[in-house]
């Protein structure tokens, strides 16, 4: 049997550089150790997993930065795609560093800035008239920021006749206290780049065109303030990477608050990300709670269809930091003192368990991955009466939840204290 974390993670690395990037990378195996890895060792080789895999989403949100501002000098079909397959890039580090979050506070306070979701888009831009007025929940559901200079909502006053990154990032986002009120990060950028998603559980995307950003053919009406969000919303996702690319250098608030949990500590909050991040949040919030509602709104990257490879990253985040291995955007294999090792050395069972558990999930997010580049995207599967959907999204996250089941195993084998798994209303409490 291929271990996911040896031979499947190269043939992985070199599909997805085929596909994402359009070149090929090397990828290096890890020799099996001879002696167990210390906690320190492991701990250090977390930090510089979540270095490498901040600094790659910093380089390519950099990159994205320059795709809009190529689509905004030159508006046309041609650059409307390089910005949107820029954005999609950008997504494939960022999601692997989402199993730094929940036991890290400084990445899951940060977190809301650039990954927020679902969004109420309505806040942003002009929508289609299903979208509806008003919601019980969210008195800015409407206000169109791009066709609105100055709002009085609810008793708020909101001046927008500059549209800058501190607009977005101290007034509206998350304004009035709603969570779904998304101003910022990848999600803001990725509905200005693809508009509304209309097609329900149908095939198809969302259909944003070009001229929405053009000055001499303008669509829908003030085209330049769309430029300027647009604009605002990437220079302010590139300085919150930059921010979070910070926390984790040698001096960085992240590392030093792990540190100074000592090495027990250290652990625990390696796997509070862990299964966090493969239960409650994965398999609950972004699979299957969209699945039970058959409600597109709850895909996490819903206007592009892209969440196929969003649910693979995450869960190609949780086996780069139990392996103790990040294949970097530039091809590069960071390895390190490892989980792996060390449960291989005191626990060889629980570690076979484990590596079941996790090629399990990934041959299950494989065929999700496969369905999605085919056509069958996410939001088809979930629709009603789709036997096909139903089964795979049963089966993924069944994966998750064992895998989930395995890691508690590992904390007890560890002896760890104070670690608490997130959980979700649409999934059973994990312990």
């Amino acid at each position: 049997m291929m271990k996911f974390g040896v031979g499947t993670s190269c043939f992985k690395a070199l599909l997805i550089s085929l596909i994402v990037f359009g070149t090929l990378t090397a990828c290096v195996t890890a020799p099996s150790p001879t002696v167990a890895p210390t906690r320190a060792q492991i701990i250090n080789t977390y930090i510089t997993i979540a270095q490498a895999g901040f600094a790659d989403s910093l380089e390519t949100a950099q990159q994205l930065e320059q795709a809009i501002d190529k689509l905004l000098a030159t508006p046309s079909a041609a650059t409307l795609k390089a910005a949107q397959d820029a954005w999609r890039a950008a997504r494939v580090p960022y999601l692997q560093t989402e199993a730094f979050r929940f036991g890290n506070a400084v990445v899951d306070e940060w977190e809301s800035k650039v990954n927020s979701w679902p969004l109420d888009e309505g806040l942003i831009d002009y929508v289609a008239p299903a979208y509806g007025l008003e919601s019980d929940n969210n008195y800015f559901y409407t206000a169109n920021i791009i066709g609105n200079s100055l709002l009085d909502i609810g008793g708020i006053s909101v001046d927008a006749a500059i549209i800058s990154p501190q607009l977005l990032a101290e007034t509206l986002h998350e304004i009035d206290g709603v969570p779904t009120n998304v101003a910022t990060g990848y999600h803001a950028i990725e509905f200005l780049l693809w508009g509304q998603d209309l097609n329900g559980t149908n095939p198809g995307a969302g259909a944003r065109a070009y001229t929405d950003y053009s000055l001499q053919q303008c669509t829908n009406g003030s085209c330049q303030r769309r430029r300027d969000y647009l604009k605002s919303a990437t220079t302010l996702l590139v300085a919150d990477l930059d921010e979070m690319v910070q926390n984790w250098a040698e001096d960085g608030a992240a590392t030093v608050a792990l540190h100074s949990k000592g090495e027990a500590g250290g652990l625990a909050t390696i796997l509070t990300g862990l299964g966090s991040l493969a239960y409650g949040e994965l398999a609950g919030e972004r699979i299957r709670l969209g699945f039970l509602l058959h409600d597109p709104e709850e895909e996490q990257d819903c206007f592009s269809d892209n969440t196929h490879w969003s649910h693979y990253y995450d869960a190609k985040g949780i086996s780069n930091v139990y392996r103790g291995e990040y294949t970097r955007v530039n091809g590069t294999v960071i390895q390190g003192a490892s989980l792996e090792q060390l449960i291989k050395s005191e626990a060889p069972a629980l570690h076979a368990e484990i590596s079941a558990r996790l090629e399990a999930t990934q041959l299950a997010m494989t065929t999700l991955v496969e369905l999605g580049e085919a056509g069958t995207t996410y939001d088809v599967l979930i629709g009603s009466n789709n036997a096909q959907g139903e089964e795979l999204i049963n089966r993924i996250v069944a994966a998750l939840m064992e895998e989930t089941r395995t890691i508690e195993k590992i904390i007890n084998q560890l002896q760890l204290q104070n670690v608490s798994i997130e959980g979700s209303d649409s999934l059973p409490t994990p312990r």
